[in-house]
This record gives structure tokens, C-alpha cells and sequence, in this order.
């Protein structure tokens, strides 16, 4: 086999690896979700069940379990080690300034191209506690299963067959893939790319899945709240002409990249010096 084979075999298999973890996922979630709905929903028991479900995934994944011949190897690929608390701060900041950004570059191509609203379910004539349960643990699952599928399993095999850079583009396009179920709309999959990289990186840089977990938890947080909600309304500027909040958003997604990408810089020599640390009193 060549060895441009065997990169395409590594890519098919990281692929496939990361989709079947968010199969399981996001179908183990959907599935007890409709079915609280549909019988008890003033009892937000879908919820403590997928808590459950999340844990015994993070877990196995991780190492744990049958069978013990493919424990390491779980476990490497998952990668949930601890890094010390300036990388995670560093990915907090460098995160947080990409998540606005994010918002700006959204925004801003919900108003160039004409793209289908992310609709969320209507769920608003439930419960109250019901209605926050169920956005606080839709605002986990994904994070926990993408992560798991994305930047550990995929991105640790892509890493040890690639350079870093090229392992990183992999991993995002396989990620804003995964979104495919939104429609194929180029703009709004590029955005996805965008933040398949905001995950990526600290995992490179960090060797751990941990620091982009609460980054891409309060990601899906923002979007679900603050701007999903509102796609549907949102003016195409070739329609009625861009007004001023369609150039802040324009301004704020090129600024707010720039900061973020210095933030990253600094992440990387601080994961960097971190590495050398470990190294050094191993």
C-alpha cells in the first residue's frame, strides 16, 4: 500500500471512529428526549439518564471496561489528562474571543447568503424546569460527545500519521461535516470549520480533550440562547442593504479573530513550557 493509501485509510478510519461516537450520542440523547417528552414532561427524567449515559461513554472511552486489550489504547486516544491551570486559563481566554468572533462571522453570513435558520424545537409551552433542564443538558451533550469524537479519537490518530497543522484542518473539516444534518450550506459549514479549529488547537497544543470542553460548552450555551433563536429574522443585506449592525458583526468577527490568535500564540508557549516541565521531572 502507498503511502498517500495509508494516509486516506487513517483519515477513513479516524472519520469513522468520530462519527460513531456522535451517533451514539446525540441518538441516545435524542431518543430519551422525545420519549420524556412525549410521556412525563413535567419530570425532567431524561435528563439524570443521559447524565448517566454521558458518564459510562466518557469512561469506556477512556479506558475503563471490557476489553482490557484495547484499554491503553482507548485511553491514549481519548487523551483526558489534567494540564496545569495556565493552559486552561490561556484556552478560556483565547476560547471566550473566538466564541465572539464565531457569533460576528455567523451573523455576518446569515445576512450575505441565504441559509436555512438553525430551528430549535419549540418546547416553550413545557414546564419551566423541564425548559432548563433540558437546555443546560443539550448544552453538555454535544460538547462531551464531540470532543471525545473529534479532538481526541480522530484528531490523536490523525496526529500520530500527520504534522499537526494538517491534523488540525482534518479533524474541522471532519467536524463541520458532522453538521451536514443542518444542510449543506458552504457559508454556514465554513463557520463550523472555524470552530472545529477553536477546539482543535488547545488540544494540540495541551495533548488533553479537557481545556475545550467548558470552551465549547459555553459556545453551544451562546448560540442556543443568544443567537440560533434569531436566525429566521435576520434581513439578507442584498435584499434591504447592509445596515450599521451588519458591519459591526463584520468588524467584530475580524477583531475579535486577531485577538484570539494572539491569545492562541500565548497558549501555545505557555502548553509549550508545560510540556518541557513535565518532561523534565518525569
Amino acid at each position: 500500500m502507498s503511502p498517500a493509501s495509508k494516509r486516506a485509510v487513517v483519515v477513513i478510519w479516524s472519520a469513522v471512529l468520530a462519527f460513531l461516537i456522535l451517533a451514539f450520542g446525540q441518538g441516545v440523547w435524542g431518543a430519551l428526549l422525545v420519549g420524556n417528552l412525549a410521556t412525563t414532561p413535567a419530570i425532567p427524567w431524561a435528563a439524570p439518564a443521559m447524565a448517566v449515559v454521558l458518564w459510562l461513554m466518557w469512561q469506556y472511552l477512556g479506558g475503563r471496561w471490557w476489553p482490557r486489550s484495547t484499554s491503553e489504547t482507548r485511553r491514549s486516544y481519548l487523551r483526558a489528562r489534567r494540564v496545569p491551570g495556565r493552559v486552561f486559563a490561556w484556552t478560556m481566554v483565547a476560547g471566550v474571543l473566538s466564541i465572539v468572533a464565531l457569533t460576528g462571522y455567523w451573523i455576518a453570513m446569515f445576512q450575505l447568503f441565504k441559509m436555512r435558520a438553525n430551528v430549535l424545537p419549540d418546547i416553550s409551552t413545557y414546564p419551566r424546569l423541564t425548559i432548563a433542564v433540558v437546555f443546560v443538558v443539550a448544552s453538555l451533550v454535544s460538547p462531551l460527545t464531540e470532543e471525545a469524537a473529534f479532538r481526541g479519537y480522530c484528531q490523536t490518530i490523525l496526529e500520530k500519521n500527520f504534522r499537526g497543522p494538517v491534523a488540525i484542518v482534518i479533524s474541522s473539516i471532519l467536524f463541520a461535516l458532522a453538521h451536514l444534518t443542518q444542510g449543506f450550506f458552504p457559508a454556514k459549514l465554513f463557520v463550523y470549520f472555524l470552530a472545529g479549529l477553536v477546539f482543535s488547537v488547545p488540544a494540540y497544543f495541551s495533548k488533553s480533550t479537557l481545556p475545550s470542553l467548558p470552551v465549547h460548552i459555553l459556545a453551544d450555551m451562546t448560540f442556543f440562547a443568544l443567537i440560533w433563536p434569531h436566525d429566521a429574522a435576520r434581513r439578507l443585506v442584498w435584499q434591504g442593504g447592509a445596515d450599521a449592525w451588519f458591519w459591526v458583526h463584520a468588524a467584530q468577527a475580524i477583531v475579535f479573530t486577531g485577538l484570539a490568535i494572539v491569545a492562541y500564540r500565548k497558549l501555545a508557549s505557555v502548553a509549550g513550557a508545560a510540556r518541557i516541565a513535565e518532561s523534565a521531572a518525569q
